[in-house]
């Protein structure tokens, strides 16, 4: 799950779904304020991924996501932008340095994607409460500023894929708390600290991007879901959908 802002107001946006929008955001705070009381994971800025009981069968399926990654690559310059689908994301980048991928967005499959990398969308499969999933390719020299993400119910993992040998130069910082990538490794974090992300080295960063539901205890954990699936159905995750899908029928062709 990325960013999510407001639209401007303006004479071509209907009152009503300003109005509907506002109310949303209204509903995403309320529900924040509760969720620290609810978590069954904690509230750091990073958690430990061993509280996670899939988080060794998707990194033993390391190999297999590699293979099926390189063969994308040779593709490399034909993947999208990530503001080419997420329009919100243009706020964030505006060059051709952070490519995308996605097997999943708001629980919706794309099924050509996940055609071309079957391994991939197998193990994907297994992962509980898997809302989003892609590859996220950083280029050399790329930086993503600090900002933050759109709701506390869902948790960012990350497994290293592809990380520059010169790990120290390519980082992410959460909450003012930094770490590094490593290949096979994984890391999960709460994306509503304050967040960004570097890669200063000549090489390619490449990760496995998730976005999984937080553990929570019931009630909290229906309102969590319930505000989920309302997020999936905004104009802004439907207006998503589209540019994926014409995006895979320029890819396939």
């Amino acid at each position: 799950m990325t960013a999510i802002r407001e639209a401007p107001d303006s004479e071509a946006t209907p009152w009503l779904h300003r109005l509907a929008v506002r109310a949303g955001f209204t509903l995403i705070q309320i529900v924040e304020r509760v969720i620290g009381r609810y978590s069954l994971v904690g509230l750091e800025p990073f958690l430990d991924p061993a509280r996670f009981s899939w988080v060794p069968d998707l990194e033993a399926c390391w190999p297999d996501i590699r293979a099926e990654l390189d063969l994308l690559l040779a593709r490399h310059a034909e993947l999208p932008n990530f503001q080419d689908i997420s329009v919100d994301q243009r706020s964030l980048t505006s060059d051709d340095r952070w490519k995308t991928y996605f097997f999943s967005a708001y629980g919706v499959r794309s099924e050509s994607n996940c055609a071309r990398c079957p391994r991939t969308a197998r193990a994907l499969e297994r992962v509980p409460g898997m809302t989003t999933a892609m590859f996220s390719i950083l280029s050399p020299h790329k930086a993503i500023p600090e900002h933050r993400g759109p709701y506390k119910g869902v948790l960012r993992y990350h497994l290293g894929l592809v990380v520059p040998e010169d790990s120290a130069g390519c980082g992410l910082e959460v909450g003012g708390v930094v770490a590094h990538w490593h290949e096979r490794q994984s890391l999960i974090f709460d994306d509503t600290y304050r967040h960004r992300a570097w890669n200063d080295t000549d090489d390619l960063r490449v990760v496995l991007f998730l976005d999984v539901v937080r553990p929570l205890r019931a009630p909290v954990s229906w309102v969590n879901r319930s505000v989920i699936k309302a997020i999936a159905l905004s104009p802004y995750v439907r207006h998503g959908r589209k540019r994926q899908r014409e995006w895979e029928r320029r890819f396939g062709c």
